[in-house]
């Protein structure tokens, strides 16, 4: 019973199903099956209750997961100790959703890892809900996403916030539109792709509402790569966090107004687990790069044009 098959063993006890397990540990099924089986073999007693959907965990395999986790927790926490004998080491796996969220992140890492070399920083960007599954099954250390967030589940902060925008290509009549802003009651009437996030269909139903109208939802995407190839193709008009102030010759950008909406960024983690040591240093550091924000005394770039809503902007 050696800390690889402890380490098996408790992700399947988590997941209750082999597949599952077998994706979160990045491996295939049957070799985990396998795994298993011979733990069983070698402790004398079955583990799980094979179902057809999923696993029942037995009396001894759920004393045996107990264990483990304490076992693997102390294994970890050794493994640390010794390593900060000679400077933090290791891995930190972000999640984080696109908008502003890469170049948030990036305002930060490149200090951290000036002051911790030995760090190997792992970044997965998908939709808001990807990211907190993959904070919530282990597969991340810490997610920056969109808020608002469940506080009962997750402990964060906010870390940024920034306009909606809508995209659209260079040959469409808006584009004609004088100026950065754009009158939400020029959306209504055109076909709109929005973010895929669950929430995202009522509220911005909702926000139409403010000026009489019902908006034109023709389809929902995940990621800035899809805004850009749709709105080049002149498919449809999107609405979209403000991501990037890099010039597109093929796109228009502009801030939404009247009514405006801000989005609000959070750096957040598991509230029922413990930060690694590596996580937690990184939650501070970029906790004191937002209070010299503040001061104006960061020692990194920040991009003159980057614009803010008013603060009593709403939030979608």
């Amino acid at each position: 019973m050696d800390l690889r098959s402890l380490n098996y063993f408790v992700a399947v006890a988590e997941e209750r199903n082999f597949t599952r397990a077998a994706e979160r540990l990045n491996m295939s099924q049957p070799p985990l099956s396998a795994q298993i089986k011979s733990l069983e073999e070698e402790l004398g007693v079955q583990l799980f209750i094979r179902g057809k959907r999923q696993l029942t965990i037995t009396d001894a395999g759920a004393l045996l997961f107990r264990r483990a986790r304490q076992i693997l927790e102390l294994s970890e926490q050794t493994r640390q100790e010794i390593h900060s004998m000679e400077g933090l080491v290791g891995n930190l796996n972000i999640s984080l959703v696109e908008g502003r969220g890469p170049y948030l992140l990036a305002r930060w890492i490149a200090g951290f890892r000036e002051e911790f070399p030995k760090v190997s920083i792992h970044l997965w960007n998908g939709s808001g809900d990807e990211a907190l599954e993959r904070l919530h099954r282990g597969l991340a250390d810490i997610a920056l996403i969109a808020t608002p967030y469940n506080a009962e589940l997750l402990e964060g902060f906010r870390v940024g916030r920034g306009p909606w925008t809508a995209v659209f290509s260079k040959d469409h009549p808006l584009a004609q539109e004088e100026g950065l802003f754009l009158p939400l009651k020029k959306l209504v009437g055109q076909p709109l792709f929005i973010p895929s996030r669950r929430y995202r269909t009522d509220t911005i139903r909702k926000w139409f509402s403010e000026v009489g109208a019902e908006p034109m939802i023709v389809g929902d995407l995940s990621n800035y790569i899809d805004v850009v190839a749709l709105a080049e193709r002149n498919a449809g008009i999107c609405i979209y966090p403000m991501t990037t102030y890099t010039h597109n010759e093929l796109l228009v950008t502009k801030i939404i107004t009247d009514s405006a909406r801000q989005i609000g960024y959070a750096l957040v983690w598991n509230r029922n687990q413990n930060l690694s040591d590596i996580s937690r240093e990184f939650v501070n550091y970029v906790q004191d790069c937002l209070e010299e924000e503040k001061s104006g005394t960061q020692s990194y770039w920040m991009p003159e044009e980057e614009y803010l809503p008013p603060e009593n902007t709403p939030y979608l």
